[in-house]
Order: C-alpha cells, then structure tokens, then sequence
C-alpha cells in the first residue's frame, strides 16, 4: 500500500514538473489576443500610408507583420482574391 502511495505521489510530482514546464512554452509559442489586436491596427496604419508597400511587407512578413502564430492576410472582399498572405 504504502509502495502504491510512493508511486502515485511520483507520478503526480513528474505530471506538475511537465506542466509547469509547457505552460511558459505554450505562452512564448503563440501571441495573445493583444498581440492579434496590435498587429491588425499596425496592419490598418500601414495600408493608410503606402498600400502597395504594405501588401509587399505582409507578404513578406517584414516590418513585425510575422509574429510568431500570428500574420497578416489580405483578400478582396468583392471576389475573394487574396491579395496578401506570407506564403504567397
């Protein structure tokens, strides 16, 4: 029984090492809803200014429109055609 206790307080001590170590991963892996906010008034900004240079950095991905899960995609709201994506 009391072998059976030692194992269980093991296995939840290593389960709390690994969370404990993946949630900082998790926060420094994707942007935060902020983060989406920020890029999409830089986004609006830039267009505003030089829209074909615009178009080129988010394709590019330049100017801080790449940000770890986070990027900039632009399409034509008549048709559809995307004008703007980083893989383009």
């Amino acid at each position: 029984m009391v072998r059976n206790l030692a194992f269980a307080i093991g296995c939840a001590s290593v389960l709390v090492l690994v969370t404990a170590r993946s949630v900082p991963t998790a926060q420094t892996k994707y942007a935060s809803e902020s983060d989406a906010k920020a890029m999409l008034d830089k986004a609006v900004v830039a267009l505003k200014q030089n829209k074909e240079k615009a178009l080129e950095m988010f394709n590019k991905g330049e100017g801080g429109f790449r940000d770890r899960d986070l990027y900039v995609f632009c399409a034509n709201a008549s048709d559809g055609v995307i004008t703007a994506h980083p893989d383009l």
